[in-house]
């Protein structure tokens, strides 16, 4: 299992042993877009050479509702037929990136790991990549839908492990009773309540803690120092208590349970913590469960 995040140079690595065939490599792009725009067209405009596209909303995610959320898991099938499609098989290492700090790479990452396979998110993403290889050209064309020839694969549809995931009624009672560290990774100002750009009313989980995904990447998007990070991540207590990450739908979640397993958190070959898949979509829908809305209380 090669660890979570991957340098450029050591993306190069990888390359340069599978084009000796020791090892299957393949790159994935999973750009992905709040606002509405494209990742599918992104990856057409341009893309590491090689790189094959996934998108979350119909491979990596189920579909959205009020009771699920907005990114619900998707069904183990669909996911299995999705990555295959792709040319992603069961043996395969991949190393996937965004061009959003990796907090978007992370989802498909996380689910990999999860289920045991090798993978990582490419640390600074499609810019770091270009400033390293200044000289080689992106590739362009391909509509990210699968269209075109692939390399073949196979996958086992393999179910999600229960254990890796957190029901709303345990994040819940979790938050509250502080038998867990719950992690909300949006930005701070979506957990404070001071704005909700897609979910049905502001604020956080009661109990949650603040610890947004954008603020564990530096500014040209590369992943802040592994003791930095540890540092932080222990200040709030995951040192000593199992965590709980949700974010708006589930995706960005999974940046924060890879970066525990990165701080040295985690648990051999998983990540660390749980994933509440449903997140701030789902509780957020349902009228009857309390939202809370300022900074977090210490504690």
């Amino acid at each position: 299992m090669i660890a979570p995040f991957l340098s450029v140079a050591e993306l190069d690595r990888l390359r340069a042993a599978a084009d000796r065939g020791e090892g299957a490599l393949v790159v994935v792009d999973s750009r992905w877009y709040l606002d509405g725009r494209s990742g599918a067209a992104a990856y057409a405009q341009g893309h590491l050479p090689g790189a094959v596209f996934v998108d979350l909303d119909t491979v990596l995610a189920g579909p959205p509702s009020t009771t699920a959320g907005r990114h619900p898991l998707p069904e183990p099938e669909v996911f299995a037929r999705g990555l295959e499609s792709a040319g992603v098989g069961d043996d395969d290492t991949v190393v996937v990136y965004d061009d959003a700090g990796g907090v978007i790479a992370a989802r498909l990452v996380w689910m990999l790991r999860t289920l045991g396979q090798s993978a990582a998110v490419l640390d600074g993403g499609l810019a770091a990549w270009q400033s390293a290889h200044p000289e080689v050209p992106l590739e362009v064309g391909g509509s990210g839908d699968g269209a075109g020839e692939v390399r073949r694969a196979s996958r086992t549809v393999r179910p999600w492990p229960a254990a890796a995931l957190a029901t709303i009624d345990e994040t819940q009672t979790a938050a509250a009773d502080g038998t867990a560290l719950v992690l909300d990774a949006r930005t701070a100002d979506r957990y404070r309540g001071e704005s909700e750009p897609v979910d049905a009313r502001p604020g956080h989980i009661p109990g949650a803690h603040s610890f947004s995904c954008r603020d564990t990447v530096a500014a040209d998007g590369t992943l802040l120092a592994a003791a930095t990070l540890r540092e932080r991540l222990t200040a709030l207590g995951a040192d000593r208590l199992p965590v709980i990450s949700y974010c708006g739908s589930g995706v960005t979640a999974c940046h924060t349970l890879l970066v525990l397993e990165h701080a040295g958190l985690g648990q051999a070959g998983l990540p660390a913590g749980r994933l509440y898949s449903g997140s701030w979509s789902q509780y957020a829908a349902d009228p009857q469960r309390p939202a809370a809305t300022g900074p977090a209380t210490s504690g």
